[in-house]
């Protein structure tokens, strides 16, 4: 680059764009992504600023590296540029975001993301297994479809759990976790179908019975009390 150049650069060029051409050639990461947002996208830092009503000083500290742009953010400048992050763990498979439409407790918040849901039944309150309302409280939630969801807090135990019956991938959605207590609703109907059906008790014929012995003593009555 000449002197000529180099004037009307130093002439046009804001304070943080002349110290990040100064910094020459780096590494990728966000700043570089960002780079590569406006290449896409043919724009100036002015240009992608006042696409994302930001100052100019901000897109030029993001390409800097002195500070990162937030998640949201970012999302917006890659849907802006039409591309795609994806995220991959340490053997290459591909790892995506928790599903939005995961099972949420009766006050509407998520269930803490590291936990395991289980499903034990129709959701009932606390305490009312022994009142006279718990069938009728068992009956209101398999009409709406509301499911007793549980999870372990303590590590140790979610740890035999996983290592029993694996580790789930994601939080189910509640029509899934309806769907396993309607399960286990017919897996118990069909139990006590199996006990009724058992429950005959089989002919057996007096002569078949064995014939008790009279008379003579009791061997259990002789025989000494070791006290």
């Amino acid at each position: 680059m000449n002197a000529v150049d180099t004037r009307v650069f130093d002439e046009q060029w804001t304070e943080d764009e002349r110290q990040w051409y100064a910094m020459g050639p780096f590494d990728g990461q966000i700043p570089g992504l960002v780079r590569r947002v406006r290449r896409v996208l043919d724009v100036s830092q002015r240009g992608l600023a006042a696409l994302l009503e930001v100052s100019q000083s901000v897109v030029a500290r993001w390409e800097t590296g002195r500070v990162s742009p937030r998640a949201s953010v970012l999302h917006e400048l890659l849907q802006m540029a039409r591309l795609n992050a994806l995220v991959r763990d340490e053997d290459g498979v591909e790892v995506t975001p928790m599903r939005d439409d995961g099972a949420r407790d009766r006050a509407g918040r998520r269930h803490p993301a590291h936990v395991d849901l289980t499903v034990r039944g129709w959701w009932v309150p606390r305490g009312s297994e022994s009142t006279a309302h718990y069938l009728l409280w068992k009956h209101r939630s398999r009409l709406q479809r509301e499911p007793q969801v549980r999870f372990h807090n303590c590590a140790w135990r979610r740890g035999i759990q996983r290592m029993l019956f694996g580790v789930p991938d994601d939080h189910p959605s509640l029509l899934q976790l309806a769907a396993e207590a309607e399960h286990f609703d017919e897996r118990r109907a069909d139990r006590r179908e199996r006990a009724r059906s058992g429950r005959h008790w089989p002919t057996v014929l007096s002569s078949d019975l064995p014939r008790p012995v009279w008379g003579g003593s009791c061997p259990a009555a002789e025989a000494p009390l070791n006290l």
